[in-house]
């Protein structure tokens, strides 16, 4: 897609605990908008009562978690007329709810690990291991992988604070894979290999914390059998299409010794930092970051159109 002289809008930052992520995915998109000659304005929001200049033909939506992925945003520029990247407000808030993803997972019958919900001040019906999570927040926030009853203890107090209603799930020792989507294409696939413990927050954002030691270790392609890649690919899309997503994003996938792999959630605004995935598996499909970042705009265009 030829962007030269279109205005587009990189909105950037958001209310939620991802900002810092996303200041840093805004600033690779822009230059990279910027090399293919679109005019771009960076707009740093707080809040609902940020302002975009009159004549951009498109938001592109940089804003991770909370307000960003959820709808909130994306209801905001449905009411004012903007088009924006990615999906829609509702696929949007189904896709970033931990707990509707499933139900959707479920009745699409694609295979996603064993799960029940709570509110706080309950205790799950499912014995350890299993993994608490706050299903509304975004790059591991909130997410326990609970071994002892001591850890299940500090996981219930602690999840409590985001949420009322938190989701359990049957832990599954396996590999951890993640499948980039672009429209109907599955991109190469990732294996992820965290240096201590699990992929969290500074596993996946080592720049944000210079000489930590955090960083996981990317392997892409996954070391995996060609007909073993081509399942797990098709059945992402699967995933994607499960929660009526067109656009882009990224399937994170478990893969057990047994072979039997499950869905664990689908991010609709990945990172695009420079130790992001989805860049890292477009580059190994032969798709430059700046082509990446037209490929989803014209693939936002191309669903607005459906449904117009």
């Amino acid at each position: 897609m030829d962007l030269t002289g279109k205005h587009i809008a990189v909105l950037k930052g958001g209310p939620g605990s991802e900002r810092p992520v996303s200041l840093a995915t805004a600033a690779g998109v822009s230059k990279a908008l910027k090399s293919l000659g679109a005019k771009v304005t960076e707009v740093d929001v707080h809040g609902p009562d940020f302002e975009v200049p009159a004549d951009v033909e498109i938001a592109f939506l940089t804003i991770h978690g909370t307000f960003g992925e959820d709808g909130q945003i994306q209801q905001i520029l449905e009411d004012r007329g903007i088009p924006y990247t990615g999906d829609d407000v509702e696929r949007s808030r189904i896709s970033f709810d931990k707990i509707l993803s499933k139900e959707h997972f479920d009745a699409a019958r694609v295979a996603t690990p064993k799960w029940e919900t709570i509110a706080v001040g309950e205790r799950p019906k499912m014995r350890v291991p299993m993994v608490i999570k706050a299903p509304r927040e975004g790059s591991t926030v909130g997410v326990y992988i609970v071994k002892t009853e001591a850890e299940l203890e500090h996981a219930l107090k602690d999840g409590a604070q985001y949420a009322e209603r938190l989701l359990v799930e049957e832990f599954v020792p396996a590999r951890e894979l993640t499948v980039g989507v672009l429209g109907d294409q599955a991109l190469p696939i990732i294996e992820i290999v965290a240096k201590e413990g699990f992929y969290d927050f500074a596993e996946k954002y080592p720049f944000l914390k210079p000489g930590s030691g955090g960083g996981a270790r990317h392997f892409c392609p996954a070391p995996i059998s060609e007909e073993q890649t081509r399942a797990i690919q098709e059945f992402a899309l699967r995933a994607f299409r499960g929660l009526g997503l067109q656009v882009y994003g990224r399937v994170d996938v478990m893969l057990p010794e047994s072979g039997d792999f499950t869905v664990l959630e689908i991010n609709t605004i990945p990172g695009m930092t420079e130790t992001s995935l989805l860049p890292e598996a477009a580059a190994a499909a032969g798709i430059s970051y700046p082509e990446l970042c037209a490929r989803i705009i014209e693939l936002s265009f191309a669903r607005r159109a459906k449904a117009t």
